[in-house]
């Protein structure tokens, strides 16, 4: 007498059949939490600005100069038909840029009332940090730059954390006439 098996059974068996062969899944890894930025150079020192901060990153534009202005002016560009005001933000803060000028970014913020590119030494593109890597606790800081550091994240070198929306609201840097 012959085994007949019906449909379904012959469904279960070659469910087991795929069960026993099956290769394992593999083991799943606790995510991180991270935090995403910008990250530039302004001298020796790695800086981040919160991704929502930056409208964009621009190489330096030709600009013009104008007259009656602060050193750290720089001048004014066309960006796609909109007046671009440069600042050199190594000079706000009293440093020198870099002499390597195709290294050079303009990072560009779009703030309430305020339009303003941002010259820095380098631009290292996106970075992410894990959360965990964060603190409020400060290196030494000229007092010139700490108002607008928000906190630190830890790597090889310590990235601080830079607001230029702080910057965009701070009465020394809307104050560029002499």
């Amino acid at each position: 007498m012959t085994d007949t098996h019906t449909p379904f059974q012959t469904l279960l068996e070659i469910d087991q059949r795929c069960r026993l062969l099956a290769a394992g899944l593999p083991l799943q890894q606790a995510a991180v939490q991270t935090w995403s930025g910008i990250g530039f150079r302004m001298g020796e020192r790695f800086f981040v600005a919160p991704m929502g901060e930056i409208g964009e990153v621009l190489h330096e534009p030709r600009h013009t100069l104008l007259p009656g202005v602060k050193s750290w002016v720089k001048g004014v560009a066309n960006v796609r038909g909109r007046l671009l005001p440069v600042m050199d933000l190594c000079g706000f803060f009293g440093n020198e840029l870099s002499p390597l000028r195709k290294k050079r970014r303009v990072l560009v913020v779009d703030h309430q009332d305020v339009f303003a590119g941002l010259t820095v030494d380098e631009v290292f593109g996106m970075q992410h940090f894990p959360v965990d890597t964060f603190s409020e606790r400060l290196p030494p800081l000229e007092a010139s730059i700490a108002p607008f550091i928000h906190g630190v994240f830890q790597r090889e070198q310590p990235w601080l954390v830079f607001s230029p929306h702080a910057l965009a609201q701070h009465q020394g840097f809307l104050d560029v006439a002499f």
